[in-house]
């Protein structure tokens, strides 16, 4: 058996359940993933791919660079429901696969569900993250985002363990976050040592062991204006990752975009080991669309008061079906920025290593 059979024979059951067996796509668990990379001074770049035409680009770039890579969804953008990119678990999971067979693409990758998010105690709350959960492992996802940073730190290992369960119980890569991630990054509202600790050791008691800790360590979700300040504590999250590490965390960066990839280039010293990407491809998307379906985009957006984001769900159909040179303009231009990332994350050659390590 060739080493890249013996990979394919490592992809989760979920994710053989539902290909075929002349699949040569290769979804893998991140726990294993993570397994071989943990140590290295990587970063394997996550894709809130919200507009499905920018798929291609990215798996190319992969492709050339040997690099592993994510793919994710966060509960708002595709719950059960579709949340508002209109993509729920299993139109995911079909798209991500559908490119690969499309275009060749073998190397291994993972799906990610992202901010699984518990923002109260209610039981209605617990209740739809359970669902989601449970619709992503039944449609392939191989990694998952628990997110009850809103709530307290007790109230936060509690939430966590209960909703782990079944995630441990696959054996699939398990992310936690501690310190809420927003929109604002604001200093003020760091993740302290403390809290990792007490939050990691809180879930380790209850038998949970999660693979990758996100922390609010300065970032933020979405777009970087022009001449708005960054601040990352980098210092902070090293902090941070030196106390967890022995548990076998690694952590999480949400929020890159727009970061100068002079500082991303840093990030890999802090133990940061998967970096979240996700207006950016929006931002390639929308350059791409036809303009007329973009000013009917912002249009929408402009008289129902959403943001531009929100659009996507509404006008799925026709953005899915674009004239086909705006599908390859996307595509190849989302090529050149995925290559620009992934050599800023310092993960050429990850995909290699990690069929080494796995086979």
């Amino acid at each position: 058996m060739s080493k890249q059979a013996e990979l394919l024979a490592r992809r989760p059951d979920n994710v053989k359940r539902k290909l075929g067996s002349a699949s040569t796509a290769c979804p893998l668990n991140s726990k294993d993933i993570l397994g071989v990379v943990k140590d290295k001074h990587v970063i394997l770049m996550a894709c809130n791919t919200r507009i499905r035409h920018v798929v291609p680009g990215i798996m190319r770039a992969a492709d050339e660079l040997d690099a592993v890579v994510g793919f994710e969804m966060a509960k708002s953008e595709g719950h059960i429901d579709g949340g508002y990119t209109g993509q729920d678990p299993k139109t995911y999971f079909e798209t991500l696969v559908g490119y690969a067979e499309e275009i060749g693409f073998t190397k291994p990758f993972f799906i990610h569900g992202d901010h699984i998010t518990v923002k109260n105690t209610s039981d209605e709350e617990i209740e739809a993250a359970r669902k989601l959960i449970a619709a992503e492992l039944e449609h392939g996802y191989t990694s998952f985002a628990i997110d009850a940073s809103f709530n307290l730190i007790p109230d936060n290992i509690r939430i966590t363990t209960d909703l782990a369960q079944p995630i441990i119980a696959a054996g699939m890569g398990l992310e936690v976050e501690v310190g809420e991630v927003g929109p604002t990054g604001k200093e003020a509202t760091l993740s302290t040592v403390e809290e990792a600790v007490e939050f990691i050791t809180g879930l380790n008691s209850n038998n949970i062991h999660p693979h990758m800790l996100a922390v609010n360590n300065g970032s933020k979700h979405g777009n970087y204006l022009a001449g708005e300040q960054i601040f990352i504590d980098l210092e902070r999250t090293g902090e941070i990752y030196n106390a967890v590490k022995s548990y076998g965390v690694v952590i999480a960066q949400h929020g890159i975009t727009g970061t100068p990839l002079h500082l991303i280039g840093r990030f890999t010293e802090y133990g940061i080991r998967k970096g979240n990407v996700g207006t950016q491809w929006q931002n390639i998307a929308h350059e791409g669309l036809p303009k007329e379906l973009m000013d009917e985009m912002r249009a929408w957006s402009k008289e129902t008061g959403k943001n531009i984001k929100m659009a996507t769900k509404p006008f799925k159909s026709k953005i899915d079906n674009i004239p086909q040179a705006n599908k390859d303009a996307i595509a190849n231009k989302a090529y050149e920025e995925a290559k620009t990332l992934i050599k800023a994350f310092k993960a050429e050659g990850t995909a290699t290593m990690v069929l080494e390590g796995l086979t």
